[in-house]
């Protein structure tokens, strides 16, 4: 959502990730218990946006839902067809595109930065941001360059 905005506005916006973890909390999202991507996305469209970080601070608990003014607007979200690398690229290329991965291995604990090089597993357990990909120049792996998401609080 904030890439999307920042290419729609020109600017950065921290949006609140505690505004889905006090007002989402219906299907499969339980708070600081986690959640499915789609549910957050149908949730950001049907209550058209989320409230800006300054606006509604990370506390890193549940808390009571306090829905503020909108900060960015989703229309609509698209699903990348699974396991379609081409559709995957494309999407990429125009935008940054949430992806589920599986963050349970050490080579995912230890990221930080840059293109993600570490095995890739198949227990999609965790949503990151996908910012880009390509070959890296020091040894030409392929790879996909993202940004974790983890709050601070």
């Amino acid at each position: 959502m904030e890439g999307i905005t920042q290419l729609s506005t020109g600017k950065l916006i921290s949006l609140s990730e505690q505004e889905l973890v006090d007002c989402d909390i219906n299907g499969e999202d339980q708070g600081c218990e986690g959640g499915l991507m789609d549910d957050a996305f149908d949730f950001i469209v049907q209550n058209h946006g989320l409230a800006t970080e300054g606006t509604y601070p990370y506390k890193a608990i549940d808390g009571t839902c306090d829905k503020k003014k909108e900060a960015s607007h989703a229309a609509n979200i698209t699903d990348v067809p699974a396991n379609d690398e081409k559709a995957l690229l494309k999407a990429v290329a125009n935008q940054p595109i949430a992806v589920a991965i599986d963050a349970s291995g050490s080579d995912f604990q230890f990221y930080s930065s840059g293109v993600f090089k570490g095995e890739c597993g198949t227990q999609l357990d965790h949503g990151v941001t996908t910012v880009g990909y390509g070959t890296t120049s020091d040894d030409g792996i392929c790879g996909i360059a993202m940004m974790a998401s983890y709050p601070t609080a």
